[in-house]
């Protein structure tokens, strides 16, 4: 299993521009074959953001960034909405909790 962990602060935080994006790319990750689970988190600062996905291969990660419409998020992304951003990509060596 992989992780991938994509840290982010944006331009203006209150771009509903941005937030209908991300609602759709959480929609389209969850059909995404090879992804196991998407999760979005806000800092309290609402400008700092981190979305974590776990994804079953290597392969299923490369099929993700080169989802047609997925680059198009990153795009806008770089031209519009990121002050920075820092992407992970993890090999998870353990996982364990208790549910």
């Amino acid at each position: 299993m992989y992780c991938v962990l994509f840290k982010s602060q944006l331009n203006n935080p209150d771009d509903p521009n941005y937030e209908k994006m991300a609602e759709k790319m959480l929609a389209l990750a969850q059909q995404q074959p090879g992804v196991i689970d998407f999760a979005h988190y806000l800092s309290a600062d609402s400008d700092s953001r981190m979305s974590i996905i776990h994804f079953e291969s290597e392969e299923a990660i490369s099929a993700w960034k080169n989802n047609v419409k997925h680059q198009v998020a990153q795009k806008l992304g770089k031209e519009k909405w990121y002050k920075s951003y820092q992407v992970e990509i993890c090999d998870v060596l353990r996982s364990y909790g208790n549910d």
